[in-house]
């Protein structure tokens, strides 16, 4: 099994099997049951990460090293993914409301946002995090609700509207702050109830993006929080407990004069 490989291109009319048998070329994988609420997803993981870590890192010598982090369940899109269920899917006239998810890694968000019935298009830059995405909403039976496309929220438009634009830890890095701005301008609806919900870890603050945002929007924060314990794996060891605290943004277009 090759890690130095090209990213893997995902194709819309592919077969589960058969893009499973693609994620298998370049990484042991498995799927993990993840729950929200009452709702339980099996999506697609890294098996060893630490391992394929490790394996990059030798083979990457004195060159660039570009781990998969994408591939992480992150607790920021966990908790997201809670605060989403509070969401109404469907407008006053009834009709299905669209969401886009930015950066999504393997679209924890997303794909929990169409399993309760919104419109979701789930995005990322990286081939292989898409892959991933594409495997997990055939292997949900979200195919009626979920789609997937390649989307550098730094350059790209998309040509539509959405009434929710979503993302999980996708303020850390500054330079990427002013495009950020535009792009969620680009492609918010222009309902007045539509929103952008930004999740990101408690400590990182992201001062530029927010002052950037703020003549346009207006702009609430929302602090959750879980704690997640881990039995003692030896006799006598206590178990081990960790505090995970995330910041939900939610973002409204002002009324300008």
């Amino acid at each position: 099994m090759s890690h130095n490989a090209p990213p893997i291109s995902v194709t819309d009319d592919a077969s589960l099997d058969e893009l499973l048998a693609l994620a298998g070329r370049r990484y042991d994988v498995r799927f993990e049951p993840v729950t929200v609420g009452d709702t339980t997803l099996e999506l697609l993981q890294i098996a060893d990460m630490e391992a394929v870590i490790d394996r990059l890192t030798r083979q990457s010598g004195d060159g660039p090293l570009e781990l998969p982090f994408w591939a992480k369940i992150w607790p920021t899109a966990i908790l997201m993914s809670y605060f989403l269920r509070r969401l109404p899917p469907k407008n006053a006239s009834g009709a299905t409301k669209a969401m886009l998810e930015i950066g999504a890694g393997v679209g924890i968000c997303g794909l929990f946002a169409a399993a309760w019935g919104f419109d979701a298009t789930i995005t990322d830059i990286h081939p292989d995090a898409l892959l991933f995405c594409r495997i997990n909403i055939l292997k949900n039976g979200l195919s009626a609700n979920a789609r997937v496309c390649r989307a550098d929220f730094s350059v790209d438009r998309l040509g539509r509207r959405f009434d929710y634009i979503i993302g999980s830890e996708v303020l850390y890095l500054e330079a990427l702050h002013r495009p950020l701005v535009k792009f969620l301008s680009a492609h918010l609806s222009l309902d007045p109830e539509a929103e952008i919900l930004l999740g990101r870890d408690y400590h990182r603050k992201a001062p530029v993006f927010f002052r950037r945002a703020e003549p346009d929007y207006d702009i609430v924060d929302r602090t959750l929080g879980y704690k997640e314990t881990t039995p003692p794996e030896q006799p006598g060891e206590a178990e081990r407990i960790e505090r995970h605290l995330t910041t939900i943004t939610r973002m409204r277009a002002k009324k300008h004069a």
